[in-house]
């Protein structure tokens, strides 16, 4: 197996043991045009999940109201926090859809 396609299909695959660390230090370290690619692509793809923490925050501030009076449900926030596991989830398959890719 080629080593190159080895290293893009670990970027894609760091989302599980070093997030978005190793397509960065893989992007400035190869020379091999495809990898840099995929290693800019996976760590673009890994900084979104940070994303979805703004989404919750949001959440949290428009329910503001609902927690100062104790009356109902936090549901924007609710909502907030499933969009954001799902978005998440959503990723974390992405990748591992790119990863076995490039490795076949």
């Amino acid at each position: 197996m080629d080593t190159n396609k080895v290293l893009s299909a670990l970027c894609y695959f760091s989302i599980f043991f070093a997030g978005f660390l190793f397509p960065l230090i893989v992007y400035f370290l190869t020379d091999n045009p495809y990898v840099k690619k995929d290693a800019k692509a996976a760590f673009l793809s890994h900084l979104l999940p940070v994303i979805a923490v703004p989404l919750v925050i949001a959440g949290l501030v428009m329910d503001m109201g609902v927690f100062a009076t104790g009356a109902g449900l936090p549901v924007f926030t609710i909502v907030m926090i499933g969009l954001a596991i799902l978005f998440s989830v959503v990723v974390v398959i992405w990748n591992v859809y790119k990863g076995i890719k490039v490795l076949l």
